[in-house]
């Protein structure tokens, strides 16, 4: 399994436009259309890397707890599906219900939204003040599959903790660290 940190995007970089097919609900979004009246949480992710199978109950849970206090999360899946047709749409649809998304999972089919986020893993995390300027990007915490360190999500949620409470959120973050996500090949 490889192992790929984030590229860590500048702060304050405002957050690219989008338009993608909602995988579970079949109708193309727009992230004006999904953004949250006070933060925005874009992850990365896909179906079958070990990285976000390992961090998907988190998410779940943090998803839960941060929407209701005006936080919306976002998914979305930029891998290559002809080399990786268990990343396809269809699936990413079951994965949603299966794993209980509370937040629409996008498909980028042409990966220009993951190249305009610099992502490079999944999982991928992002968090978005309310004018859509980037506050944090990096991990979740420092759980990974196998080094039996507790799943928390502490650095995104101290992150949005700190967005939510108007203090400013701290710049000393560390990467994600996940798969790579599989670029289409020309």
């Amino acid at each position: 399994m490889a192992r790929t940190p984030s590229n860590m995007l500048p702060l304050g970089t405002k957050a690219p436009p989008f338009e993608l097919l909602d995988t579970v609900s079949e109708a193309r979004v727009s992230l004006n259309d999904l953004k949250g009246e006070k933060g925005t949480v874009i992850m990365f992710i896909c179906n079958h890397c070990p990285f976000v199978i390992h961090v998907n109950p988190q998410i779940v849970e943090l998803a839960k707890e941060y929407q209701v206090r005006g936080i919306k999360f976002i998914a979305i899946s930029s891998n290559d599906v002809e080399n990786y047709p268990q990343d396809g749409p269809d699936l990413m649809k079951e994965k949603a219900k299966e794993e209980g998304y509370t937040f629409p999972y996008l498909y980028d089919e042409t990966q220009t939204v993951a190249k305009e986020y610099d992502a490079a893993c999944t999982p991928d995390f992002y968090l978005f003040d309310a004018g859509l300027k980037l506050v944090y990007r990096g991990q979740l915490d420092d759980s990974r599959p196998g080094n039996d360190v507790p799943l928390t999500g502490t650095d995104l949620k101290n992150a949005m903790e700190a967005l939510l409470n108007r203090n400013e959120v701290d710049p000393e973050q560390k990467p994600s660290l996940g798969c790579n996500i599989k670029w289409i090949i020309p």
